[in-house]
């Protein structure tokens, strides 16, 4: 069963080694949690998004979408690693130090070895500022006069999410599909994470 984020438990721990402990009784059984995250000058707890997601990565879990609490904390999402959830190239790093660090958990270097057998370890993508729109998904955004407008007032966050959706897919007849996709999502003013910002009507 498929457990959607309005359904998971919300978690306040004191800081990392309370996520840490947390973690090492709950990793294998727990759907994944809306965590609290500090923000500068709270009191809520201590834990910063670093922090939670070292954690997260030593016991196979990972960090997404993000929702404000109040002004001293904010929520975040945190879930178990789905077998095709694709890598950064940030926790690749992370991963690296922490294994240094001799941190990493049995279910940390499970889901790091399933990545490294398909292929995703290596195929790991870059940064959002690091990211450029795919040739061909820039193309077929161009031939709709309403997917470009509204392609150019995304968020950073939005235009992230939708190049990485298409750069994970490899096949060709797949990727195709997933740009159309893509394009009528745009065309319909329809974003992967919410947004106000809309292009401006033509007709008004």
């Amino acid at each position: 069963m498929v457990v959607t984020g309005a359904e998971l438990e919300e978690l306040i721990v004191a800081d990392g080694a309370a996520l840490r402990a947390w973690l090492l009784d709950n990793h294998t059984a727990s759907p994944g949690v809306w965590l609290a995250l500090t923000r500068k000058g709270g009191t809520v707890t201590t834990l910063t998004w670093q922090q939670a997601v070292d954690e997260a990565l030593c016991f196979g879990w990972i960090d997404g979408q993000a929702r404000k609490r109040d002004e001293e904390s904010s929520w975040r999402r945190y879930t178990p690693r789905r077998p095709r959830s694709v890598w950064s190239r940030r926790n690749v790093a992370n991963v690296a130090r922490l294994e240094a660090a001799g941190l990493m958990q049995p279910a940390g270097r499970a889901a790091v070895d399933a990545a490294k057998a398909d292929g995703r370890w290596t195929a790991a993508y870059a940064p959002s500022s690091e990211v450029e729109v795919p040739a061909d998904l820039r193309v077929a955004i161009a031939a709709d006069p309403a997917a470009q407008a509204m392609f150019e007032v995304l968020t950073k966050t939005n235009r992230f999410a939708l190049i990485s959706r298409v750069n994970a897919v490899k096949r060709v007849e797949t990727r195709t599909r997933k740009i159309a996709e893509c394009v009528a999502m745009l065309v319909r003013h329809e974003t992967i994470y919410p947004q106000r910002a809309r292009p401006a009507d033509p007709s008004a």
